[in-house]
């Protein structure tokens, strides 16, 4: 038996959702963030994955050829996540990736346009309409994109770089204060 605690403390700090004029920066809940690994990559599980689950469809993200990420807000526990493992075992192993991936959402009608600034992907709606995901840079930083609506994006990015990205997103904002 130990004499510390594991004290939790949030990625992004203190740092507060931020409005400006047609963008929106929020801190997502942490939640939890699940990589699902296939044995091959042929074939696009996704839809398997979400019915196993009984998962709406933004909950399972693309992440490469036989990987995706499946996310929520909510914690889980231990005895869900063996649960989860289990009703998805046949198909797919889990990988928690909760503690080590922080979620930031970005929205409003000026969100495409700062994201340009930061990516070469390209995000316009007709090439990349909702419920698609990428991996990419933001500036020097590897991030993944959903996009979760017409003018709405989650951001998905390893903990350690977590705030860096944040600032570098609110900078990208300036100039729609």
């Amino acid at each position: 038996m130990t004499d510390f605690i594991i004290e939790h403390r949030a990625a992004l700090g203190e740092k507060k959702s931020s409005s400006f004029m047609g963008v929106k920066l929020e801190v997502l809940p942490e939640g939890h963030v699940l990589h699902a690994l296939a044995g091959s990559a042929d074939g696009d599980l996704s839809g398997a994955i979400r019915t196993a689950l009984g998962l709406e469809a933004l909950a399972v993200r693309f992440v490469t050829p036989g990987q995706w990420f499946i996310v929520g807000d909510n914690a889980l526990s231990h005895a869900e996540l063996t649960g989860l493992a289990d009703r998805l075992k046949p198909m797919v192993d889990i990988v928690d990736q909760s503690h080590g991936r922080i979620r930031i959402g970005l929205s409003g009608e000026k969100a495409t346009a700062v994201l340009a600034k930061g990516t070469a992907a390209d995000l316009a709606l007709a090439a990349f309409p909702v419920g698609h995901a990428t991996m990419t840079l933001i500036g020097h930083i590897g991030a993944h994109i959903t996009r979760t609506g017409e003018n709405a994006f989650e951001l998905m990015v390893l903990r350690g770089f977590a705030e860096s990205l944040w600032d570098e997103l609110a900078d990208m904002c300036a100039e729609f204060r």
